[in-house]
């Protein structure tokens, strides 16, 4: 395993307004923080700096990255638990370390998509301005890969992924370059996805909205890592493990993410009482209100300062009602 230190590549995404947001809750005695995407422990390293109370629990699946943020934070090492799983294993990972999933949580940052290391690392297959081997898993452990992707799937499959998962509106014609091409030769690095996508896309939609590969490579890593199943199972336990008070930031960096967390958080801001009743119910009042506007995103400052953060949609809310 690579334990190189993370060095200044590695810049957290909106921390100080993700501070402003949690501080509130991470600040009360016996505070417990959960870092869903711990990565290099950039947002967990500075709360647990802050708040000298608190407790982590820091998840992730990326093997690499969990070894490289334990190393950045062996000086609190008596106040973590780290958990090599994706955060729909939250509920786990806060059993492991000896707590209820229900209600025992005071703060939970999701920042989702993939993470600088990860982008960093020319092997890893994320990044469409570097050949490398069509991989993308961000546990390079288990599952099939963006190769095993272009070269079994069927045309219709491989059409829904990208049009699904990329919103790219010429999924059909690239999968049926991708069959054509595979059958002469099976698909094994990056170059060669990004060679097809030039082609197979017309010169007057590639001079807009950005590189012509970039909702290709979006859509195979989210089919890749699940990424969409796995936030829709994590968000109603990261809601549950929430106690009176406790509150949630969501970082997403597309516009899938963000609508899954968007639809999670809808009816749990919602009264459930009758609307014509001119009282609130026991128990059926909203559970949680939103702490941003809306999705926030980051400032002209911020995305100079760490031009990664151009894309965040932010959205934070509070439990203001106790878990049934």
């Amino acid at each position: 395993m690579n334990r190189a230190q993370p060095g200044p590549r590695h810049v957290p995404v909106l921390l100080h307004r993700a501070d402003e947001l949690l501080g509130p809750a991470l600040a009360e005695p016996g505070a417990v923080y959960i870092d869903a995407t711990l990565g290099l422990g950039g947002h967990a390293e500075y709360f647990l700096r802050t708040y000298p109370q608190l407790r982590l629990v820091g998840l992730d699946r990326d093997t690499t990255a969990l070894g490289l943020a334990e190393d950045r934070l062996r000086p609190f090492e008596d106040r973590i638990t780290l958990v090599h799983t994706r955060y729909d294993g939250i509920a786990d990972a806060v059993k492991q370390a000896g707590l209820d999933p229900v209600g025992s949580v005071s703060g939970i940052l999701m920042d989702l998509g993939v993470s600088s290391m990860q982008l960093d690392e020319a092997d890893r297959g994320f990044a469409y301005s570097v050949d490398a081997p069509l991989d993308m898993r961000m546990d390079p452990t288990t599952g099939i890969t963006a190769a095993d992707v272009l070269n079994t799937y069927s045309h219709g499959d491989l059409a829904r992924v990208l049009k699904t998962y990329g919103e790219e509106r010429f999924a059909g014609k690239i999968a049926s370059e991708v069959l054509r091409r595979r059958q002469q030769r099976p698909f094994t690095t990056s170059a060669e996805l990004v060679e097809l996508l030039y082609a197979a896309i017309p010169a007057a939609a590639r001079r807009t909205g950005g590189h012509p590969a970039k909702r290709t490579f979006q859509a195979l890593r989210v089919e890749v890592n699940g990424e969409l199943d796995s936030l829709r199972a994590a968000l109603p336990a990261a809601l549950a493990s929430l106690r009176l008070g406790g509150r949630i930031v969501i970082m997403s960096y597309q516009s899938l993410e963000d609508r899954v967390v968007k639809h999670e958080l809808a009816p749990r801001i919602t009264s459930r009482t009758p609307v014509d009743l001119p009282v609130e119910l026991p128990g059926m009042g909203p559970e949680f209100r939103m702490l941003t506007r809306g999705a926030e995103k980051a400032t002209e400052q911020e995305i100079e300062e760490n031009p990664r953060s151009a894309p965040v949609r932010m959205r934070a809310a509070e439990r203001i009602q106790a878990a049934a």
